[in-house]
């Protein structure tokens, strides 16, 4: 069994149910601290931004001061007052589920860029263990190329073979060095990718080994699907917003002023007044209609969005089981090639003890099946990297 230096698979399943709360710790050493620290920023704004958002129907509290400075009456004045709307016709309580619908949105966002940037950092890793076991499988193939090129250097120089044959066998050879070169430089290339998402050595880690899930889970927990309903309910909101912008409405108002003369004591000759009451808006716009439209047909589009976007899931969850088939199948392929190695193999070794075939034959031949024993594991990879892409969709 090839045990990878750099990156060990963690031998276990997580089942749906407990797939977030099991990956959540690794999910936070994998980012850099710059970057946790930068998701943790966003979070705050958008909390502070869905504060002031539930509170933009309340107006503030104005203070003002006037200094007359004519001769005849040379006054100075303190105002405090307030003009605060207390009925909107269901406008104030939309408001409010507009800023919440907001925050739940913003939230959802974030969420997904921060799995987004998860996911790319995991299939970095599963992408270096792939050519960890790619290396592997090279190493193996250039181990056969250079017994083929002595085999063939052997029976041309015994007449055997034309020199062509030879040529051959010295290129393949040539083809398998450089394409080892190759595996390891597209190594360090991801390893390169994944410090910049990680201040982690990626040999720090172990990687998960996802199974599959239903559909119904997966739509039930999608978070681009969780995201746009946010949307559409927070359009909702807007739209009875703008409507309500255009029915009657209710405001208390209140005003205090305060008289001082030039020396700041008061001045009993113009005494403090305050008034305070109720008001009724009924605003008359020619606009009304195509505003309050407007933000219908908006909020009907994003109703329609969710629709195609339930669609575009579906097609995705089952586009990856059809993926997923497609590797199982090949992973079957390379297990009966396997059998078929290990009984030819069986056969090769009573040949060799017979002086039948050559130690070359036998390494070939072992070597080759080391190959497939790795393809099983690099086919492996493959399924969990396509498993990953579900994943990252998941809440």
């Amino acid at each position: 069994m090839i045990k990878s230096n750099k990156i060990k698979l963690l031998l276990c399943s997580l089942i749906f149910s407990n797939l977030y709360a099991q990956t959540e710790t690794f999910d936070e050493k994998i980012l850099s601290e710059k970057r946790l620290k930068n998701f943790d920023l966003s979070q705050e704004q958008i909390k502070e931004d869905s504060s002031k958002l539930r509170k933009d129907w309340i107006n503030p509290i104005t203070y003002q001061y006037t200094n007359n400075l004519g001769e005849d009456d040379k006054t100075q004045r303190s105002m405090i007052s307030i003009n605060q709307p207390i009925f909107q016709s269901g406008g104030i309580y939309q408001a409010i589920k507009y800023a919440d619908n907001s925050y739940k949105y913003a939230d959802l966002d974030l969420a997904q860029q921060k799995k987004e940037l998860i996911k790319e950092a995991l299939n970095y890793l599963y992408n270096i263990e792939k050519a960890n076991l790619n290396i592997e499988k090279a190493k193996y193939t250039l181990e056969n190329a250079k017994i083929d090129v002595n085999r063939k250097k052997e029976q041309v120089l015994n007449g055997f073979l034309d020199a062509s044959f030879l040529d051959d066998a010295l290129l393949t050879l040539n083809t398998t060095k450089n394409n080892l070169v190759d595996l390891k430089y597209q190594k360090q290339e991801l390893i390169n990718n994944f410090n910049n998402i990680s201040s982690n050595d990626y040999t720090n880690f172990e990687l998960p080994t996802f199974t599959i899930f239903s559909e119904k889970e997966f739509l039930e927990n999608n978070i681009n699907l969780k995201k746009i309903e946010a949307d559409v309910d927070k359009k909702g909101n807007y739209s009875y917003m703008t409507m309500a912008k255009y029915l009657p409405s209710v405001n208390a108002y209140y005003t205090y002023s305060k008289y001082h003369d030039t020396d700041n004591n008061t001045k009993y000759s113009k005494e403090n007044d305050q008034t305070f009451g109720l008001s009724v808006t009924v605003p008359f716009d020619s606009r009304t209609f195509n505003d309050v439209q407007s933000k219908r047909i908006d909020y009907l589009k994003s109703k329609l969005n969710l629709e195609n976007s339930l669609d575009d899931e579906k097609t995705f969850f089952k586009s990856k089981l059809q993926k997923i088939s497609m590797i199982e199948e090949r992973l079957q392929i390379t297990r009966d090639d396997l059998e078929v190695y290990t009984s030819i193999l069986k056969i090769i070794n009573e040949e060799k003890e017979a002086q039948l075939k050559t130690q070359s034959d036998l390494d070939t031949l072992q070597n080759s099946q080391k190959i497939k024993s790795l393809d099983l594991k690099i086919y492996e990879v493959d399924k969990q990297i396509e498993l990953l892409e579900m994943y990252a969709k998941l809440q």
